[in-house]
């Protein structure tokens, strides 16, 4: 949904609209701000998430940390190919408006965005049968299966996505990239790309909430029936708050935009060109501007996604934090297991002896 479709349709017809929003919308810069902010995050921990969740003994017996691990590396790649995008339409610098990048950019630009919902649904689908049918669980929560789901998930990202290198190309008259011109005058493209996107951005975060809600239910059940009906270890339990947790995130970030975006028709530009100073006299405008001031702002909302995942896995799950502390703390980690071996705690409790005060913590 990153993508914006409808407002870079507008900008690719009218270039100089991107004037019009600069002079206008007061939220632009923090817009840019924000933007920088979720890419300091995210390109860095992302890949963190991804090593932690794809290490062997993390996926050796959950099938999840394969859902997770695939979609910190949807993330790093979406992350990546929209500073391009951001340069393009935020700051005016011209990347891949060219032959052939154009085609490539926006057909790999929209894979990532389209998997991670997809990925979420996965993991939700996969935890309500671990759940709530727990004889099912041997069966379908494999390590197994969720590789051969991920790799299907992402081939229909794929083929979904090659549309897009049809739909775009590069403009010779106005120097960017825009949508063919046999295709400018049909209504299919606008048909595709409302039918995809609401498939994807609106009902898989609802197919995930109603599936997040069964197993909120079941649980809710468990729990009152007392420990001994309780069929789910605490590992396992904590494995479902973070996932619950990741789901419900997506599901409350991407749900408002996805409201909006399908309201844009509904809010159109006012007459162009025009006057700077006769923006804010035009009704139309002044709709129009309020529409995408609150559709940015909801746009940066949803970016989070991509770069704060961490910080939940990190909250909610104590392996996570064990496996971080370890990587960015490597020697208090080996001496914190050490000191739980008795003759090297002794040994550990010697070579400090000497030293004032504690060692320090990791954290």
């Amino acid at each position: 949904m990153d993508n914006d479709s409808g407002e870079t349709n507008i900008t690719a017809h009218h270039p100089d609209i991107s004037d019009v929003y600069s002079n206008h919308l007061p939220s632009i810069l923090i817009n840019r701000l924000f933007t920088l902010i979720f890419y300091i995050i995210g390109l860095p921990a992302n890949p963190v998430c991804a090593y932690i969740w794809l290490q062997q003994k993390t996926r050796a017996n959950n099938s999840s940390a394969i859902y997770l691990g695939a979609l910190s590396i949807s993330h790093v790649v979406f992350l990546a190919l929209h500073i391009l995008q951001e340069l393009r339409y935020a700051w005016g610098i011209s990347i891949y408006d060219g032959y052939v990048s154009c085609e490539i950019f926006n057909m790999l630009f929209c894979i990532p965005q389209y998997l991670a919902p997809l990925l979420v649904l996965g993991f939700t689908v996969e935890r309500y049968i671990a759940v709530c049918h727990p004889f099912a669980k041997e069966r379908f929560c494999t390590v197994r299966r969720a590789v051969l789901v991920v790799i299907c998930l992402l081939a229909v990202c794929i083929i979904i996505s090659t549309l897009q290198a049809y739909f775009w190309t590069y403009d010779e008259v106005k120097k960017i990239c825009n949508h063919r011109q046999e295709l400018q005058a049909s209504p299919f493209i606008e048909i595709w790309t409302w039918s995809t996107e609401l498939l994807l951005f609106g009902v898989a975060p609802l197919a995930a909430l109603v599936f997040n809600i069964l197993v909120i239910r079941e649980i809710r059940s468990l729990t009152t029936s007392g420990p001994a009906h309780l069929g789910v270890s605490v590992g396992s339990q904590t494995s479902t708050v973070t996932l619950l947790s990741v789901s419900f995130y997506l599901i409350c970030t991407w749900l408002p935009y996805t409201i909006v975006y399908s309201m844009y028709n509904q809010f159109p530009i006012g007459p162009f060109p025009i006057q700077p100073e006769a923006v804010q006299a035009d009704p139309t405008w002044r709709r129009h501007l309020m529409y995408i001031l609150v559709r940015n702002f909801l746009t940066e909302i949803t970016l989070s996604n991509s770069a704060c995942y961490f910080f939940i896995y990190y909250a909610t799950g104590k392996y996570f934090r064990q496996r971080v502390h370890e990587l960015l703390c490597p020697a208090s980690w080996l001496q914190t297991k050490d000191s739980s071996h008795p003759k090297k705690s002794y040994l550990a409790i010697s070579s400090t002896a000497f030293i004032k005060g504690k060692p320090a913590a990791c954290v």
